[in-house]
């Protein structure tokens, strides 16, 4: 059973959706979390090392960070093919963009959102400009990341770029704007949806 350390309207809702998706044995257990206005505090049944969610509990294997947590539930629960497997042809694309998306895409985005120049030449990551353009040329191949096939790296990509799409930090593109429906209009998504509201 996988016990999701989950707060609504956060990073944690996604993994619901990715949950419905493996369509694993799965329990939400909420916590309380620090907000950005300083309220809030840590929930000490949160395993997570900052309090932060999302993390989630293997009958007591603890994985937390999104692009951990997706890869380690799509190898555990490889029923409905949502990640490629170690010898799969795509397997080095879905590690590679899940990678892009903590390495890369949200440093590019915070810098953006904190007016901070990217300090090229010494950072791992690029303005968000450039950052989107690569993810842009590899939905221009196919309808997902890894072309054809949907994966646990378009319910990290996807999300965010639902949250994300109205906000001034992230460049306007309809290649992105119907990838962002592509994803949100699955079942799971909104079976994750009324879950997070508590459904």
């Amino acid at each position: 059973m996988i016990t999701l350390f989950h707060h609504p309207k956060t990073r944690s809702t996604r993994f619901i959706f990715l949950l419905e998706e493996i369509a694993a044995p799965y329990q939400i257990r909420l916590v309380t979390t620090r907000k950005s206005d300083g309220s809030g505090a840590v929930d000490p049944a949160n395993p997570h090392p900052l309090g932060k969610v999302p993390a989630i509990s293997d009958d007591g294997v603890v994985v937390f960070e999104s692009p951990a947590i997706t890869l380690y539930l799509t190898d555990r629960f490889p029923q409905n093919r949502i990640g490629p497997l170690v010898g799969e042809p795509e397997r080095g694309a879905y590690l590679s963009w899940l990678a892009y998306y903590t390495g890369v895409l949200e440093p590019a985005f915070m810098s953006r959102f904190m007016n901070v120049e990217v300090p090229r030449g010494t950072a791992g990551w690029v303005a968000v400009d450039e950052a989107m353009a690569a993810v842009t040329r590899a939905l221009s191949a196919g309808p997902y990341i890894l072309g054809e096939r949907f994966s646990g790296a378009d319910v990290l990509y996807g999300t965010t770029f639902a949250m994300f799409g109205q906000s001034p930090i992230m460049p306007k593109s309809a290649i992105i704007d119907d990838y962002v429906q592509r994803v949100v209009s699955r079942p799971a998504f909104a079976r994750a949806q009324a879950r997070d509201l508590g459904g």
